[in-house]
């Protein structure tokens, strides 16, 4: 078998492809679900269908231009151009009126393109004030699938981000439970086995689905540290064919947990700056002995 990790490979449906060609067991969700949910314009169709509330846009087969402009006028502004493959706030555009918007669609067009191979978009309408808020979830074969909480990842530089926690400060276990079954419940519908994550943007009480990330996330650890549950365990067996051993009863929230993403930038132009590391210390003990 092999573990992709969580970099390009792990959401890499060819490579996943190749494993299974190759008779190794690609430990992550089937090619086909990496895919579907690998674009934009065709999840959010599908989560949509799923029940799982979505940004309202457009999300069609249709690209011209023309349509795309229409389009825009419906849903009205602020809105965001997106491209339909990748992320990283590649091929992203933000427009605050119908002026420049065109110009806007052949940038991200043409980003999208050299960044993802694929020149796809969906227009959004922009929600300005939105926390990032998103769902770990894990599910087998059989059609078993919990949510394991969320993680509110809304501190971001580039669309890149920084700081990560374990539980979000904002969310009352009602509204947790709600949106937590809702993305279990898409799991099962799309079938989907192994770890991944739901992303949303959340505004007023109200969730709206960014995308999927088919793989584990760099964030994974704050929930295994809240939750005792050792995600890349699970990933393992499932992809070895057990049951998950896991009800969502079993799933509790215990403390807080922040994970910080630490860049090498000069402080004052941002500009990437590497060098050697004199010294680092920790800002405490982490152990993991407790992850079942």
């Amino acid at each position: 078998a092999i573990h992709p990790g969580y970099g390009f490979l792990s959401e890499n449906a060819a490579f996943a492809k190749a494993c299974t060609d190759a008779g190794i067991v690609f430990i992550g969700p089937s090619p086909d679900a990496i895919d579907l949910m690998g674009n934009k314009r065709v999840a959010k169709s599908r989560m949509i269908d799923a029940g799982v509330p979505c940004i309202p846009g457009y999300q069609g087969e249709d690209q011209s231009d023309a349509i795309l402009l229409e389009k825009a006028k419906d849903i009205g502004y602020p809105l965001m151009v997106k491209a339909a493959a990748g992320g990283g706030g590649r091929g992203m555009r933000f427009q605050m009126s119908e002026d420049g918007l065109e110009e806007a669609i052949k940038s991200a067009r043409s980003e999208a393109l050299n960044a993802f191979g694929s020149d796809e978009l969906i227009l959004e309408r922009a929600v300005i004030n939105g926390r990032h808020i998103e769902i770990q979830v894990a599910a087998d074969a059989s059609g078993q699938a919990v949510y394991l909480g969320e993680r509110d990842c809304s501190i971001q530089r580039r669309h890149q981000k920084v700081i990560e926690e374990a539980p979000s400060p904002l969310l009352a276990t009602k509204l947790r439970d709600k949106i937590g079954e809702r993305c279990a419940e898409a799991c099962r519908k799309i079938n989907y086995h192994g770890a991944g994550t739901f992303e949303f943007l959340y505004e007023n009480g109200e969730f709206f689905f960014i995308e999927m990330n088919t793989r584990l996330q760099v964030e994974h650890t704050v929930t295994e540290m809240i939750t005792g549950i050792d995600l890349v365990r699970q990933q393992i067996n499932i992809a070895a064919g057990e049951k998950l051993g896991l009800r969502q009863k079993d799933v509790q929230l215990n403390g807080h947990a922040i994970e910080c993403r630490i860049n090498a930038e000069d402080p004052y132009t941002f500009v990437p700056s590497p060098g050697k590391i004199d010294r680092f210390r920790m800002p405490g003990a982490v152990s993991y002995t407790h992850l079942r």
